[in-house]
């Protein structure tokens, strides 16, 4: 039978959101229902809220999550009812081409729920990037489920669900940022900020932080950038090859997903060098390049999806580097709030004010 609890939710575009009952079905085969005990507020969410990533609204927000199973469907073998897991918006298939060359990271096929969460009159509520975790439960599929050690603080845990797993992961996976490597990252809120903790944890030699606002450079430089750059008031590429002896980073990661930003990032590179895309565009922009110069500076252009991780590997490999202490994923924690408070976050998310802030149940 369907349980209700609480849940919030963007009821139409830039409309404010609002907490609701809403009913989470019991699972199916090869669904969980995972009782939430932490969830980031995650610059995606607000994008849902503000149209950027569809139209589907009512959507349940919420994603960035982690929480105990409390009930499995049939066929679930991968977690169990009072598992502590991290949730995941990349249910891997196992069976798409990506799967069967051995690079389930890239999986094409990836899932979420089958059955849909509602409100009580019977409205479908589409949830964020599968998950819906700005809620008491809620019901996923359990291939989303990521099981890793109950000792961490779920507001800790939570952040690996999104953010910060991106950044650490378009440093360490998509860039391959190597030992004596120079690394700029542009755009220092928690995405950028975890690049900066991967290109740290990769070896790199010199960690260039770019952003406009002083604040979250100086948390940058204590997450490990050895240089920073304020934008607003410095030509960034400029200042990139004045800092890497003329010649631009070796891996430039844009945490920002604009268009201007990410030509910066572009001629901030060393020839040869990569560019990472994790920073989440929104549908209307676009981006124009003289071919000649991407032909003419070599080195690849890539994107980072979810920090090209697969949960199963990364999940559990970095929150044992937090537990010996050479990761502090808690310092990506500016507050703890209510679900209650899912509004006036993302005012001081807007606002820069914070690093993230973390809904705790």
């Amino acid at each position: 039978m369907a349980q209700e609890v609480r849940g919030v939710i963007a009821p139409g575009k830039n409309e404010p959101v609002r907490l609701e009952t809403i009913l989470v079905p019991d699972p199916g085969p090869g669904e969980a229902v995972v009782q939430i005990q932490a969830c980031g507020v995650c610059h995606t969410d607000l994008h849902y809220k503000q149209g950027g990533i569809n139209d589907d609204f009512p959507f349940l927000l919420g994603h960035e999550a982690s929480g105990v199973v409390e009930s499995v469907g049939d066929g679930v073998t991968e977690v169990a009812p009072g598992d502590f897991v991290i949730l995941n918006w990349r249910a891997v298939c196992g069976q798409c081409r990506a799967c069967r060359r051995g690079r389930p990271q890239y999986c094409f096929d990836t899932h979420n729920a089958r059955q849909k969460m509602t409100l009580k009159d019977g409205t479908e509520l589409s949830p964020a990037l599968g998950i819906g975790a700005f809620a008491d439960k809620t019901l996923v599929a359990a291939g989303q489920c990521t099981k890793v050690d109950p000792e961490v603080s779920p507001a800790v845990a939570g952040l690996l669900g999104c953010g910060v797993m991106a950044g650490i992961g378009a440093a360490i996976n998509t860039g391959n940022v190597g030992r004596g490597d120079s690394v700029a990252v542009i755009g220092c809120g928690g995405v950028g900020d975890a690049a900066v903790v991967g290109a740290r944890l990769a070896g790199a030699s010199r960690i260039i932080a770019v952003d406009i606002d002083d604040r979250k450079l100086e948390t940058a430089h204590s997450m490990g950038a050895t240089d920073t750059v304020n934008s607003r008031t410095t030509d960034p590429v400029e200042a990139v090859r004045g800092l890497t002896g003329g010649f631009g980073a070796d891996v430039v990661i844009e945490a920002v997903g604009r268009p201007e930003t990410y030509q910066q990032a572009f001629y901030a590179r060393d020839l040869a060098g990569t560019v990472v895309l994790v920073g989440v565009p929104t549908p209307d922009m676009t981006l124009e390049l003289p071919l000649l110069d991407v032909f003419g500076r070599g080195g690849a252009l890539k994107s980072s999806w979810y920090g090209d991780c697969l949960p199963s590997r990364d999940f559990p490999m970095l929150i044992g580097l937090h537990q010996q202490g050479r990761i502090d994923l808690g310092a990506f924690v500016t507050e703890t709030i209510g679900i209650e408070d899912v509004e006036q976050a993302f005012a001081r998310m807007q606002a820069g004010d914070v690093l993230r802030s973390v809904v705790t149940l």
